[in-house]
């Protein structure tokens, strides 16, 4: 199959995707704008498609060697999630956001983390590393933990995507549990962990669990963490998870298998996962390589059904299996299993 008949192609010029994002980043434009621009917008993400999936084939090829029973995850980021990150940055420009395209890697442990990243430093590549953050190295204030590296790709065979950026997610299994958390907690009780406005209880909490998870990784510990032993930052934790009952809130989100509805083959190059937080449902709609531009049209209907007040919880996975989504993104199917046990495993608790 050609790559004009499987990828989108671009049909805006640069200075309109930066028109674009001043009209999506403003709070008076009119509707007629607004629709122009997230037109924009959904042709922009869509075009991140090509060079995210080279990078994801690269990715494969390197943990064949390092750990070939990895995870892998791509995403095109959500358009609420675009819009919040304009308005929140007033001087980015759209085409420099640098995580339209997502690709993760979570990794058995954190030696093999850090093997990965070094195959990617001593890499030859002709795509430009521009961005590079060590949050296992110093882990951000919240708890947060995972390599990050963001390329800007060039290709001397397909120029129409050069200057595309692509962002690699490098993380362990336990860095990636307690991430799902964060995410379950923001979906159902209304935080905004990840946003950087949780209560702080919870904030508290979060950061807890990521000092005694980085403990039993031999990392570094969040900046508040640092000097504390073990036993005080378990029992800091202990005290945390029996005043807000984390464990149990926890293990009553999951999505039932009942709830969980798909549609079109189990293997497909495009899956549109949506998330009812209302009913607690999932539905799994798989789109074959050559359905590109529909996967991308319905994907940015139900966001618009977002923005007209739905509780819905979109996203569009590139690649894999069925199967495969509920390791790369177990927070759509409200999956906190891993980091159950694994704070209940250093509390010496009983899964609730």
């Amino acid at each position: 199959m050609s790559k004009s008949m499987t990828y989108v192609q671009p049909a805006y010029g640069r200075s309109e995707v930066i028109r674009a994002g001043k009209i999506l980043a403003s709070e008076s434009a009119t509707d007629m704008d607004i629709d122009w621009a997230l037109e924009a917008l959904t042709n922009w993400r869509a075009i991140h498609g090509y060079p995210l999936n080279t990078f994801q084939a690269t990715l494969r090829e390197k943990l064949k060697t390092i750990d070939k029973n990895a995870t892998v995850g791509q995403r095109l980021k959500r358009a609420p999630s675009v819009i919040a990150k304009l308005r929140r940055f007033k001087t980015m420009k759209l085409p420099q956001m640098q995580d339209i395209a997502g690709l993760r890697a979570i990794a058995e442990n954190l030696p093999k983390v850090r093997r990965l990243h070094q195959s990617y430093l001593t890499s030859r590549f002709d795509h430009d590393l521009v961005n590079e953050k060590d949050y296992i190295k110093e882990p951000k204030d919240d708890g947060y933990r995972s390599v990050h590296l963001v390329y800007e790709y060039r290709s001397r065979k397909v120029p129409e995507y050069n200057g595309l950026h692509v962002e690699l997610q490098l993380r362990s299994k336990l860095q990636h549990a307690w991430a799902t958390a964060v995410e379950t907690v923001d979906a159902f009780l209304g935080e905004a962990i990840k946003l950087g406005k949780p209560s702080q209880e919870w904030a508290n909490f979060f950061r807890a669990a990521s000092a005694s998870f980085a403990q039993l990784e031999q990392s570094p510990l969040p900046k508040m963490y640092v000097g504390k032993d073990v036993e005080e930052i378990r029992e800091h934790l202990f005290h945390l998870e029996k005043k807000l009952d984390v464990l149990a809130k926890l293990d009553g989100f999951t999505v039932a298998a009942d709830r969980i509805t798909t549609s079109g083959a189990p293997t497909s190059s495009y899956h549109l996962v949506v998330l009812d937080t209302s009913i607690r449902r999932l539905t799994i709609r798989s789109f074959a390589a050559s359905n590109q531009e529909d996967a991308n049209r319905e994907y940015a209907l139900v966001e618009e059904r977002v923005r007209n007040g739905a509780k819905l919880d979109p996203v569009l996975i590139t690649g894999g299996s069925v199967r495969g989504l509920r390791k790369a993104y177990p927070n759509y199917f409200l999956d906190t299993q891993s980091f159950v046990l694994s704070v209940g495993n250093i509390l010496n608790l009983r899964k609730p």
